[in-house]
């Protein structure tokens, strides 16, 4: 049997681009906040700055067999957050090639594979952003950690065509630049997920109803993307919920047959997530969220996906911690890479440290249970990258202790009360 670092140094070639990442491990997307960014002039929005650079020619570094990038929007007035967000949109008066050929450069130097993930908020953008969302259905977005959110308008299929030319539209800006592939954001909640889910998708035309309506603009942006780059070594991926955890929500027998659709389309990976603003999910099912149970938390899930699988290879990501844990769910055959996120913002070099022999397991922190804390502080930790300063160590009570202080003092309190309860 190999011993774990060897399993996981193998490299993966992908079935239908035929690229290969020299090992097992993917960075997934965090949005990194590192653009340009103005309330009042859209048109101000979006490009990539110089610390995003400096971050991604760290994570490089890393020795990170693919990089995938923070969620690239594709309309400038649709965001999924107040602030900084990479935008590609063909309305800008710039799609900052240059810049994204720059980011390009950087995340490739040490021979990575880089994926832009392409995401469009739908519903979920918040209302001080853009108070007329458009969503498949008019099922508004409950307000979430002192967020609101306002009514969405359902798209006409001439808005659905916009969306697909969109998405198709920033693949090729990321071709052109120098990027291996993309990958679509169908989890979390946001548009293309919203489509996929019944809650959210009331529609009565060919994209709504059956299961398989439901995700027809999936893979009309894919076949539109091929059209677009006309490059049968581009990579397109998709992130996919394996289910929401809400009332009637998408769901792991859904998930399969997406996923198999996905396979169809000739989507080269998978990467399992789930859970969605209103509430998210952490498998393994019933346990409290800690650093204990929280091993690899869609695993089980990525498992029962690859099952149905012949082709697509599958990413399972969350939760990580132990070099045991992530080789372990390579040796059961529940995944074919290991995605990990906020253990790389702690330490950017965790990877080539994990390959080397040096370490078994990723710096833990002192935080009391709050995901969202934690995804706060990971936020943080990407800011200090970018800017090249030190990492704040959240293992060191006393800088967690310093961290929530500044972050009660500084956030609204509806929000801090999410963050801290």
């Amino acid at each position: 049997m190999l011993h774990p670092v060897e399993l996981l140094r193998q490299p993966v070639t992908f079935p239908f681009s035929g690229r290969t990442a020299k090992n097992r491990f993917l960075k997934s997307a965090m949005s990194e906040r590192l653009a340009t960014f103005s309330n009042f002039d859209p048109c101000g929005r979006g490009q990539p700055t110089e610390e995003l650079v400096r971050l991604y020619e760290t994570w490089a570094k890393g020795n990170i067999g693919i990089i995938v990038t923070g969620n690239i929007q594709i309309k400038k007035d649709h965001l999924e957050a107040t602030g900084r967000n990479t935008i590609i949109d063909r309305d800008l008066p710039s799609v900052y090639l240059q810049e994204w050929t720059e980011v390009a450069r950087a995340a490739k130097s040490q021979g990575s594979l880089v994926i832009g993930q392409l995401s469009h908020p739908g519903r979920q953008v918040s209302i001080n952003i853009q108070p007329y969302p458009e969503a498949p259905s008019d099922v508004e977005q409950p307000s979430t950690g002192g967020v609101l959110f306002g009514q969405p308008t359902p798209l006409t299929k001439d808005g659905i065509k916009d969306i697909v030319n969109r998405f198709a539209y920033a693949a090729f800006v990321l071709h052109r630049a120098g990027f291996d592939g993309v990958q679509l954001h169908v989890a979390h909640g946001y548009l293309l997920s919203q489509f996929l889910t019944k809650t959210t998708n009331m529609r009565t035309d060919e994209y709504g109803g059956s299961l398989v309506n439901r995700a027809q603009i999936i893979l009309e942006i894919i076949a539109a993307i091929r059209q677009a780059v006309q490059s049968p070594s581009f990579i397109i991926s998709v992130k996919l919920n394996a289910q929401d955890s809400v009332p009637q929500g998408f769901c792991i027998e859904e998930s399969i047959m997406v996923a198999k659709l996905l396979e169809i389309a000739g989507v080269d990976f998978i990467e399992v997530s789930g859970g969605v603003y209103e509430q998210n999910i952490r498998s393994s099912r019933d346990k409290p969220y800690t650093v204990e149970t929280r091993e690899g938390y869609f695993v089980e899930y990525a498992e029962i996906l690859q099952s149905h699988l012949n082709l697509s290879k599958v990413v399972a990501t969350g939760g990580f911690q132990t070099l045991q844990g992530m080789s372990d769910a390579v040796l059961r055959g529940a995944a074919d890479i290991i995605g990990l996120a906020r253990p790389l913002t702690a330490e950017p070099f965790l990877v080539r440290d994990i390959l080397r022999g040096e370490t078994n397991k990723a710096k833990g922190d002192k935080f009391p249970e709050s995901p969202m804390l934690r995804f706060v502080a990971s936020a943080a930790q990407i800011a200090e990258i970018g800017n090249g300063q030190d990492i704040t160590d959240f293992d060191n009570a006393f800088h967690v202790a310093r961290f929530i202080a500044k972050m009660q003092k500084e956030i609204p309190a509806a929000i801090s009360e999410a963050l801290f309860s």
